[in-house]
């Protein structure tokens, strides 16, 4: 894997060759336009942040015997994974595993510890509270699964992921979410790309009027390069201890002051909803 380190990110990679506007971004809550009067912007991960595991990994366990061949996995090559499942996925299909058994393993997935009981706060406010996007390196089918087993779906206004989908045969392709120029990034996503051309987009539609904050939840040291693009009042939720806080940590230790934004680590679900109540009290 690539070594965590700040000082191999690239925060604003140059001229990002495509928009937020893929084709593969996915509009959930009516279909409609984004309503443009809420207050805040809150981005979560999907892997080790909704789910507790990484939702490629569960695909392990539906190949024979549980386990991937030896020549299978000597393929991975560091920053390419997205390339690696894409294989990974072609073999399932060979051995006869089915669309149902990889749904039905993915809507298996455990929550984070308090995910369950965040997603209903969230769902629960006012419909100027929030906007709720998701930003992984999953892919979609794997989160929509997930999301419409457990009736998050709707709460979604945005996925942005790798595409996939299952063709005529059964096999589900998977192909990279987009290109550029980050140096510290898989080849296939760069999530500050993604939220920092989001955020641009969004504030233009709301006639040049930010958000209140924007946050960002998430685990990974992937989630701590769009970390970066926050602003001094806007906060990170890194998962306790996980790759995305400790990179935070590394930061503010070697440059204190360079991380803008507020930092709260989280071990539940619950510790976000205290930081979001407390911010809904404020005028």
């Amino acid at each position: 894997m690539m070594r965590d380190s700040v000082f191999n990110c690239c925060v604003s990679p140059p001229h990002p060759p495509r928009g937020v506007e893929e084709p593969h971004q996915h509009r959930t809550r009516a279909q409609a336009l984004p309503h443009n009067d809420r207050r805040f912007l809150i981005f979560f991960d999907f892997d080790e942040t909704l789910v507790d595991e990484c939702s490629d990994d569960s695909m392990v366990t539906v190949a024979p015997g549980g386990v991937l061949p030896g020549w299978l996995k000597d393929t991975y090559r560091s920053g390419r994974y997205n390339e690696y499942m894409q294989r990974v996925l072609a073999y399932l299909a060979e051995q006869g595993v089915t669309p149902a058994a990889i749904r039905g393993t993915v809507e298996k997935l455990p929550p984070c510890p308090g995910i369950p009981t965040l997603m209903h706060f969230l769902l629960s406010q006012s419909s100027r509270d929030f906007e709720v996007i998701c930003v992984s390196d999953a892919n979609m089918v794997f989160i929509e699964t997930w999301l419409q087993h457990l009736g998050f779906h709707p709460l979604f206004l945005r996925i942005f992921t790798n595409p996939a989908h299952f063709d005529d045969k059964g096999q589900l392709q998977l192909r990279p979410f987009h290109s550029h120029e980050c140096l510290r990034c898989p080849a296939n996503m760069c999530k500050a790309v993604v939220v920092r051309q989001y955020v641009a987009q969004r504030v233009r539609e709301r006639g040049g009027r930010p958000y209140q904050k924007v946050l960002y939840v998430g685990d990974g040291a992937n989630d701590f390069c769009p970390s970066l693009t926050l602003s001094p009042g806007d906060i990170a939720f890194p998962r306790r201890d996980f790759p995305m806080h400790k990179l935070i940590q590394e930061m503010e230790e070697a440059k204190p002051g360079e991380f803008k934004a507020s930092v709260v680590p989280w071990n539940s679900g619950e510790d976000v909803i205290n930081t979001l109540k407390k911010i809904l009290e404020r005028p």
